[in-house]
């Protein structure tokens, strides 16, 4: 396929979004364009006051979706970019503005579930679908909220049972899909959420299992398990409890996931637990929230058949308090403190542990009829670093139809036991990446000006420009043996990657999206999602580093389905332009852009309930790989049925 097939693939994308327009009616504003949001400042209030770029999408759509996991349906949401290593959840780096992949924070119900020992795993959500209310992505800074990592975005799940309200009414939900395919591709996901009086109870479970298309040698096969569990209990008006329990468990091929070595073979196995509990107080005016967090996460490595594996066991504890103060009608408060302990014991990596902590105020005060300002500081405390204070301020004016917003803030990121650890507890390394246990914590300002348009009550139009400047930026750069800190276990013949603080980076872009939603009757129905997005990263060092030459310049991303009486039909498309490279030595390609086509054909066989639906992933069997030597799948054809009541 030539660069006239993808441009005009990108054009497509972007023009989609307006190209809808003419079909608008007025009715009465849909919420889903201007949901109300609790990532941007903690508070619940409507995402057009929060001075921010946030998008919603709500958890019934997975099902509607050509998706089989979590990181498949966010590589099709505006602005985020899924660098994915293998399909149906075996492993991605999420990627907002530019970033690299540590520095986007994942939380689930307020907790962090990014992992200490590498950012490669914080795409593994412990949640089946089902449990999904919705997911909010935050774009740009995040840190004097949530602390560490919240740099280029944040990614947040919340689930049915940690967001259903005291006043709701009873409601039995209950969804399930299995699909069967080539490469004996078989899938399983369903999920019941039940509501009773003052009990709640949600279940689910996502299994994906395929022994894989053919790579260099191997095949990219996938076994990977979800389980998991959540309950609330109203004990009165005022107290509820809340909590949940996950199990995960993957085993897949991971080839060239990490290096570009002939020799690499290898082989991966994760399994982590996942628990959270907690207790939320509803007063007059405030809400007062107490969270507890605990991960379990076990990774063996077998980079191949006569390499010692690397086992690496990482826990996460942590626990968080929050009280949301009405304090007027136009005044609100947010105080909370949070408390992390980081742990690893590791063959390769060692055994260590970090502890670290904050304080944050977040105000929302409404100025007038139109204005909005939520101002934070957040006083950040970090074992390795000492304290550190970190502020904000977001501002936005509504006006009709028009929405203008801005921001700036300070976001900080401490290195993960991989940067600081990787390979320096093994007896002897003849190449790959070096950790370096002297790294100091990234520091950037980030700032952002934009504007939403309500084109009518259906269709939404945002744009976006941002930049962010930043200090001691750490990646991994390709370093000779001669220039290497600590040569104890280094052969001198071998190629390595160093983790390295870079003197500074600067990050531009400019991000346009588009939202649709429309029902021309009972049996007939358009949503649409996409976005546009541009991004230039200038670094001053002269070797380029390995995660910032990655990122993609150009993204573009849709999803979409369209209702036609008991048919449904849905697409979910993206389009990347990034930095050509090669791996020569195991014949790897990084092509600068590739155009991905996902489609899922449904038919309802029992009134809108059970419906029996063809999926077919990357259907113009593009060859094409997010990160240099990982293979990802050509066209893949699958099928089968989905029940949801």
């Amino acid at each position: 396929m030539d660069r006239n097939f993808f441009a005009s693939r990108l054009i497509l994308l972007t023009v989609a979004v307006t190209g809808v327009h003419s079909m608008a009616v007025s009715q009465e504003k849909g919420m889903e364009l201007d949901p109300v949001t609790v990532t941007a400042s903690v508070n619940p209030i409507q995402t057009s006051r929060t001075g921010r770029n946030v998008f919603v999408i709500k958890g019934d759509r997975f099902m509607d979706l050509p998706v089989q996991s979590v990181d498949e349906l966010l590589r099709f949401l505006p602005g985020v970019e899924m660098q994915l290593r293998g399909p149906a959840g075996s492993q991605a780096d999420i990627v907002i503005r530019g970033g690299s992949f540590q520095q986007v924070l994942v939380l689930l119900d307020g907790m962090r579930l990014n992992d200490p020992n590498t950012g490669h795993f914080s795409a593994y959500i412990p949640l089946a679908p089902a449990e999904i209310d919705r997911i909010e992505i935050l774009k740009g800074a995040g840190s004097a909220i949530y602390g560490a990592e919240a740099v280029g975005g944040v990614v947040h799940i919340i689930t049915r049972t940690y967001a259903a309200r005291a006043e709701a009414a009873d409601t039995v939900a209950v969804q399930a899909q299995g699909a069967i395919g080539e490469y004996k591709y078989g899938s399983v996901q369903a999920g019941a959420f039940i509501r009773k009086n003052r009990t709640a109870f949600s279940a689910g479970i996502l299994s994906n299992h395929a022994d894989g298309q053919l790579q260099r040698g191997t095949r990219g096969f996938f076994h990977n398990n979800t389980v998991s569990l959540s309950g609330a209990q109203w004990l009165n008006d005022r107290w509820k409890l809340s909590a949940r329990v996950a199990l995960d468990d993957r085993d897949f091929g991971a080839q060239n996931f990490y290096t570009t070595f002939a020799s690499d073979t290898a082989k991966e196995k994760i399994k982590s637990w996942w628990t959270q509990l907690q207790v939320q107080r509803v007063g007059k005016k405030d809400r007062l929230l107490m969270d507890i967090g605990y991960k379990h996460l076990v990774d063996e490595f077998a980079f191949n058949k006569s390499s010692v594996a690397n086992r690496s066991v990482s826990e996460l504890v942590q626990a968080q308090v929050r009280d949301e103060i009405q304090l007027t009608e136009k005044t609100g408060l947010t105080a909370g403190m949070q408390f992390i302990s980081k742990k690893i014991a590791s063959n390769d990596r060692g055994n260590h542990t970090v502890l670290q902590g904050g304080a944050f105020l977040v105000m929302n005060q409404q100025l007038g009829e139109h204005w909005m300002i939520s101002p934070a500081l957040r006083l950040e405390w970090n074992e390795r670093s000492n304290w550190e204070w970190v502020p904000q301020v977001n501002i936005s004016y509504r006006a009709g139809d028009w929405q203008l917003r801005g921001s700036g803030g300070k976001t900080i990121r401490d290195a993960d036991f991989t940067e600081r650890f990787n390979n320096y507890n093994r007896a002897l390394v003849t190449g790959g990446r070096i950790g370096n246990p002297d790294l100091n914590p990234e520091r950037s300002w980030s700032y952002e000006l934009g504007a939403d348009y309500f084109v009518t009550t259906r269709f939404k139009l945002a744009a976006t420009y941002f930049q962010r400047f930043q200090e001691q930026l750490i990646d991994w750069t390709n370093t000779p043996y001669a220039e290497m800190p600590r040569k104890d276990n280094l052969s001198p013949t071998g190629a390595y990657a160093l983790a390295k603080n870079i003197a500074r980076v600067n990050t531009r872009g400019v991000e346009l999206d588009g939202q649709y939603r429309q029902k021309f009757g009972d049996k007939k129905e358009l949503w649409l999602n996409a976005g546009l997005t541009w991004i230039e990263s200038k670094g001053s060092e002269s070797t380029p580093s390995l995660y910032l030459s990655s990122h993609a310049r150009w993204l573009s991303n849709l999803n979409a389905q369209v209702q036609i009486g008991r048919f449904y039909m849905s697409v979910g498309a993206l389009y990347k332009y990034r930095m050509a490279q090669q791996a020569a030595g195991i014949g790897a390609v990084l092509e600068p852009d590739y155009f991905l086509f996902n489609g899922k054909l449904q038919a309802a066989v029992w009134q809108a309930r059970l419906r029996v639906f063809v999926q077919v992933d990357n259907i113009f069997d593009v060859a094409y790989q997010d990160l240099l030597g990982s293979v990802m799948p050509g066209r893949w054809v699958m099928g089968g049925l989905s029940f949801r009541l």
